[in-house]
């Protein structure tokens, strides 16, 4: 019930906040059109790219000239974009004024899938024989990943290293529902279809448990895989270590086993620094943030090329509540925009998405479908692809998935809630008058009867017999075959492989090249789409969304995410094709 009154609570003050928001718009607008105005940056010789990663990465970001200024009224870190990591670290591999790269990334906010692609582009950017140094007070296991391709891993004296394994965790609802008098009514189909599981069960279903232990052990396996590779041990020695929780273990440990290189303060990694770019040790290291890096221009020795390939982001729940995810109707034109623009050869979709809204992603898969008939259109999966992310996909040429993504959960549901109970106690009672049988469906303050039960469960079969229809043709299977692997599992990337829901396992810039092979293209440049909003409108955006977020949090911390959850449920589309909600892989 505390929480309960938090959320009143957070919402409530969400206003008083964005008031106060405004109150700085001016000072914001002014940093932002001056950090707007800023030309290109110029590096010296000797110059070493800075990759401070530790925040929120994700798949796309933009310019916004006023993301710092809200960074530090919320105090939290300013997203990165894996766009502009990758595009960034490739052109550091060919630039003559980068000497390497040094990572601090020891709280790293992304996915395992995410964290891939940022690690197998600094494995390239090691063949130009350039340096990549990692040092951090503390890493944890996603960011140990990630810190393993380095030349050298350096740790604080006083510092902790995470390596334990992959645990996956979901919170259920349904005592703290039953106390307040909330029944969910739930209409699915699907045996693996656990989204709905929070909501009736007190822990996890027997097949929900089993999925889980196949694609979590299957992301373990790649994960001790890349870090016994990259750290010449084998992925045995990697899991015996996991086992003996190394975070408590002896700073000896950490360097004998050979999962660190040593054990330093900042000062002294700065010092050999110096000394591997061949600069006195009183001089200073030149250096220049990811972010600044974005404004240097390092020529690739082509002129100007009208041939494009559109890389077009789907990223965040479909049709959810959040002012940041996918909205079927914007990315639906979107993609005619692209099908219909003779430049653009191909198109690479990029998906990351949980799912979200059945109509939704029957509105977005139209439109795939449709550019998939006139150019070809490779989908790169993320961090998710699956639910709806699979339906939006299913359409494409071809399916990129990374090793570590989660994807399939072929499968719909609806949830309606029943406050039967709840108003009973409050002393809230209905009364009404229908001139139709069903003129009071759906209604939260009864429970269905049985004709209505018969009829939504009627609808919901009838929407997966059309998703497993879609996934079949995109696919050139059968209904049969992909119910078979459907049923709501969800799978990794490499299992995705196995039974053929993928194609190929890589990043988007292997997409990329498919895109570039399948339109026969020999020199081709990149664009990315949606086109970036006016920044004015990004700034109205920024000052509802974020300031709501900045209560949320405040008040909740991590909880918050769930309440994000439910609010989900209260104000979006009620039949949902998506993954088990807030899945963590730790």
């Amino acid at each position: 019930m505390v929480k309960f009154f938090k959320y009143m609570f957070a919402t409530f003050a969400g206003g008083i906040v964005a008031a106060f928001v405004l109150f700085i718009f001016f000072i914001a607008m002014l940093s932002g059109l001056a950090a707007m105005g800023e030309k290109e940056t110029k590096i010296k010789e000797n110059t070493i790219l800075l990759l401070d990663l530790n925040g929120p990465i994700v798949d796309r970001v933009t310019d916004d000239p006023f993301a710092d200024a809200f960074a530090s009224l919320t105090g939290e870190p300013t997203p990165e974009g894996l766009n502009r990591l990758l595009s960034n670290i490739e052109k550091a591999k060919r630039d003559d004024n980068i000497s390497g790269i040094v990572l601090e990334s020891g709280m790293v906010q992304a996915g395992y899938a995410t964290i891939e692609e940022i690690r197998n582009a600094l494995i390239d950017f090691k063949t130009s024989g350039k340096f990549i140094y990692s040092f951090s007070p503390i890493y944890t296991q996603k960011a140990y990943y990630l810190a393993s391709v380095a030349d050298k891993i350096y740790l604080n004296p006083s510092g902790m290293l995470e390596l334990k394994g992959m645990y996956a965790e979901r919170m259920f609802f349904k005592k703290a529902l039953e106390k307040v008098g909330v029944e969910i009514q739930v209409f699915k189909h699907g045996k693996f279809k656990s989204a709905v599981e929070p909501f009736l069960l007190e822990e996890m279903s027997e097949p929900a448990r089993l999925q889980t232990e196949v694609y979590i052990n299957s992301m373990w396996n790649h994960v001790k895989v890349g870090i016994a590779e990259a750290r010449g041990l084998t992925p045995e020695k990697v899991s015996a270590l996991a086992d003996e929780m190394p975070m408590f273990r002896s700073d000896e440990m950490l360097i004998e086993s050979g999962l660190i290189d040593g054990l330093k303060y900042k000062d002294e990694v700065l010092n050999e620094l110096k000394e591997v770019v061949g600069i006195d040790e009183t001089d200073d290291l030149e250096a220049i943030k990811n972010n600044k890096y974005a404004k240097v221009f390092v020529s690739e020795g082509k002129g100007f090329i009208r041939q494009k390939i559109a890389v077009i982001y789907a990223e965040g729940d479909i049709d959810g509540t959040s002012t940041d995810g996918i909205k079927s109707d914007k990315l639906s034109k979107t993609i005619r925009k692209a099908r219909r623009d003779s430049s653009i050869k191909a198109i690479v979709f990029r998906v990351n998405s949980p799912g979200g809204s059945a109509l939704g992603s029957e509105i977005i898969w139209r439109e795939v479908k449709l550019a998939q008939e006139t150019k070809p259109v490779i989908v790169s999966m993320g961090n998710y692809a699956a639910s709806g992310g699979y339906y939006i996909s299913c359409a494409a040429d071809k399916i990129v998935a990374n090793p570590t993504t989660l994807t399939g959960s072929i499968g719909i549901f609806g949830m309606i809630p029943n406050a039967e109970e709840l108003t009973n106690k409050l002393g809230v009672s209905f009364d009404g008058v229908k001139t139709n049988k069903f003129a009071d469906m759906p209604s939260i303050t009864r429970p269905f009867r049985k004709d209505e039960k018969e009829l939504l469960q009627a609808y919901i079969v009838k929407g997966y017999d059309t998703f497993i229809g879609r996934c079949a043709d995109g696919r050139n299977t059968t209904k049969e075959a992909i119910d078979e692997i459907g049923q709501g599992r969800v799978w990794s990337g490499v299992n995705a492989l196995d039974i053929d829901l993928v194609d190929e396992i890589g990043g988007i810039n292997k997409a990329i090249e498919l895109a570039k092979d399948a339109a026969d293209l020999d020199e081709y440049r990149v664009v990315e789409l949606p086109e970036v909003e006016d920044p004015i409108q990004q700034l109205m955006k920024d000052l509802t969304g974020e300031a709501r977020m900045f209560v949320g949090k405040s008040l909740m911390g991590d909880e918050y995410k769930y309440i994000q959850t439910l609010e989900n449920l209260k104000n979006g589309y009620q039949i949902q094709a998506r993954i088990p909600y807030n899945l963590e892989i730790k």
